[in-house]
């Protein structure tokens, strides 16, 4: 009995001494070492929205470069980690596992879409380790129910706010009294956006129609609104439908104004259209050379141009303002996952290429957003707007 008194004491001397010193107790996400700051980057690289990872993937490394040349973030050299989620939901929670916990990243940039992020987040919040999607629009990726996800923000806007001045657009400036809906029954990104518009939009909707992500052919939709009486086709979808809808649309004579989201927004959406039909579209974006948001723009845009021998979408300055997010995060409470989280959580007065941001409470940026026009597949106009 005296020894084994003897030797809890011993054991509860020795836990005790363990918890002072720090060393037995789990450090919550990973940390930068003395000289290598690890960042993460889990993009759609392949696969059906490729188009997205790849330009964003641009704007990443443009930023990485321009910050090591600085002398990088405390010090420390930022070295990407980056994946190919392949523009799969699944593979990019398994990406997110791997950077997390086999690279040890502290932060990490991406995935692009919505879906991507949010099968991503489970992953990286058991790692402890804060993510930013540049692009990722859906609300539930920051808050789930009435949860704020800790470890989750974006540099771009979300769904419900894009909607919202994609209604008031119409109303006021298309001075649009009826629209029909066309939507991906399949995807989060549009489930949000439509019902966000129709929430808001103050003339009546006369009919709602559905496809699922893949579909190629939409003439029987198109040939069952062809004769409504509307005055805007709302059409919340990526870009890979989107450009074939417009298509066949224009192609069958439909030709009132066609509004949609930021998922209009990649110069494949053009292609696909063709540019005599892209004409009387108008959609949201987050950044736009002709409504530059920031004094910043015009270094960006020739950096950017100089390094790629083209112009920047709005998703490379979304990607690259991520990336100079984390530095003022980690510049501001320190270069570990848990001082970064502490620093995006608390991010004011960012100054951005896609505009000055603060992370509310629920880990969205306050920001306002650009509605782009087209003509003949060409910015036609770009209003500067925020919600009523």
């Amino acid at each position: 009995m005296k020894k084994r008194m003897i030797f809890l004491v011993a054991a509860a001397a020795l836990a005790l001494a363990g918890c002072g010193s720090g060393t037995s107790v789990k450090k919550e996400g990973n940390s930068a070492d003395a000289k290598t700051f690890k960042l993460g980057v889990n993009l759609e690289l392949s696969g059906a929205v490729a188009a997205y990872g790849d330009v964003e993937s641009d704007g990443i490394k443009l930023a990485v470069d321009e910050i090591n040349k600085d002398g990088g973030i405390d010090g420390k050299k930022i070295e990407i980690v980056d994946k190919d989620n392949k523009s799969d939901n699944d593979e990019a929670a398994s990406v997110s596992a791997n950077l997390a916990t086999n690279e040890k990243v502290v932060a990490q940039i991406g995935p692009a879409t919505s879906g991507a992020s949010k099968s991503s987040l489970a992953n990286l919040t058991k790692a402890g380790v804060p993510m930013i999607t540049p692009s990722g629009t859906d609300d539930s990726i920051t808050v789930d129910g009435d949860k704020v996800q800790k470890y989750a923000f974006r540099s771009c806007f979300q769904d419900s706010f894009q909607g919202t001045i994609l209604a008031q657009y119409a109303d006021n400036k298309l001075n649009s009294k009826k629209a029909v809906i066309l939507s991906d029954s399949s995807s989060d990104y549009a489930k949000g956006l439509s019902k966000a518009f129709k929430d808001e939009y103050k003339g009546q909707i006369v009919d709602e129609e559905n496809f699922v992500a893949g579909d190629k052919d939409f003439q029987a939709i198109l040939t069952n609104i062809k004769d409504k009486d509307f005055d805007v086709l709302y059409i919340p979808a990526y870009y890979t439908e989107a450009g074939l809808i417009v298509k066949q649309a224009r192609e069958m004579g439909i030709k009132q104004a066609i509004v949609g989201a930021d998922g209009f927004g990649d110069e494949k959406f053009v292609e696909t259209a063709g540019a005599a039909n892209a004409s009387n579209i108008y959609y949201t974006a987050h950044f736009s050379t002709s409504a530059p948001a920031s004094d910043k723009v015009p270094a960006f845009v020739d950096a950017f141009q100089k390094k790629y021998n083209t112009a920047p979408s709005q998703f490379a300055a979304l990607a690259y303002d991520a990336v100079y997010m984390v530095k003022q995060a980690a510049e501001k409470e320190g270069t570990d996952s848990a001082s970064i989280q502490k620093g995006l959580a608390n991010l004011k007065d960012f100054k951005g290429v896609t505009g000055s941001i603060s992370i509310d409470k629920n880990h969205n940026p306050e920001k306002s957003a650009v509605v782009l026009g087209l003509t003949n597949g060409k910015e036609s106009s770009a209003d500067a707007v925020n919600p009523e």
